[in-house]
């Protein structure tokens, strides 16, 4: 019988798909994709139904980071168009996740360029912010301020800090290709420390980076392992001035397979689709769901800008999809 037509019924089951079952997923073509898209939707709903939750986020410290990730507008070693500004203040910060919550996101996640936020008055006034936040919005509050220490961790859980965002960008494999600042590790262990606080984990990738298919089906493992709760999927959207500039490999198709992989691999997390949804899938968008996302970021991203609210609305409707209420 056709792989597909079963797949998502073993995985209903409790069957953990294979390197190899995820490599067919990642094949699949014709009458076989449309099996494989189907059993995502199946297990999507299984879990979660027919309700997407939306995100949003605030660049709120933008450009001279000192990593080199290949990809990245705000990289210090990269001459790019993106903003440079020190972090927000308090006020704007806090205002955006009001904005947020009017737009119907369930998430608002505080995001700042950079290795990590050191302790002082940059790192109070996130806590502050995190803070008002809870206090004065049904929004969750997350942060990405890149690596973490135990100490920080603490803090940003004791000042109701519901999820910390921070990827692992691609497979441990492919990596040293991407950044060569920092260690991967460095990364696992930053899930880890905010998973042992008492933190939610968002950690998910971009891909389009060079990655062969096997290594979209590592790093799927790799956030299997780690157990986090929510998985990020972003797009490339190539950047001129980074080395990826002219990187341009992603299909509309290409990334339906990839939504539907990690479904199959981590069928009941959260999965977004973020970054990049609007190059890359182009007139398939609306796709996203029935490959297995069970929400998408609206609004702007970092250094790009996302679609207007009413066109995302619409596209809800079209495909009769209902947005979680905070």
């Amino acid at each position: 019988m056709n792989l597909f037509r079963t797949l998502s019924d073993r995985v209903l089951e409790g069957h953990r798909i294979t390197e190899e079952e995820g490599l067919a997923i990642l094949g699949a073509r014709g009458a076989d994709l449309s099996f494989a898209l189907a059993g995502a939707h199946r297990l999507k709903e299984a879990r979660f139904g027919d309700v997407v939750e939306l995100c949003s986020i605030i660049n709120a410290k933008s450009g001279r980071c000192a990593e080199n990730c290949s990809f990245c507008a705000q990289s210090a070693h990269y001459k790019t168009a993106a903003p440079v500004y020190p972090l927000k203040p308090l006020e704007e910060i806090v205002a955006g996740a009001r904005q947020a919550e009017a737009e119907g996101s369930h998430c608002y996640g505080i995001i700042t360029a950079g290795t990590r936020i050191r302790p002082g008055e940059e790192m109070d006034r996130i806590l502050e912010a995190i803070r008002q936040i809870r206090a004065t919005t049904s929004i969750d509050p997350s942060a990405s301020l890149g690596i973490l220490d135990a100490a920080t961790a603490r803090a940003l859980a004791e000042a109701g800090c519901v999820t910390y965002h921070h990827n692992l960008e691609t497979a441990r494999s492919h990596f040293p290709n991407i950044c060569t600042t920092h260690d991967y590790e460095d990364d696992v262990q930053t899930v880890r420390l905010a998973k042992a606080s008492g933190m939610k984990v968002c950690c998910g990738g971009i891909f389009g980076l060079g990655e062969r298919l096997e290594q979209r089906v590592e790093l799927a493992m790799t956030l299997r392992e780690l157990d986090v709760d929510s998985i990020p999927l972003n797009f490339l959207n190539p950047i001129a001035g980074t080395p990826l500039e002219n990187e341009n490999s992603l299909t509309p198709m290409d990334c339906l397979r990839t939504i539907a992989l990690f479904r199959y691999v981590l069928p009941d997390k959260r999965i977004s689709v973020c970054g990049g949804r609007e190059k890359n899938l182009r007139e398939f968008q609306s796709w996203i769901f029935m490959a297995g996302a069970s929400g998408t970021m609206v609004g702007n991203y970092l250094t790009t800008v996302g679609r207007d609210r009413e066109t995302d609305m619409q596209m809800f409707r079209d495909a009769e999809v209902k947005v979680h209420a905070c």
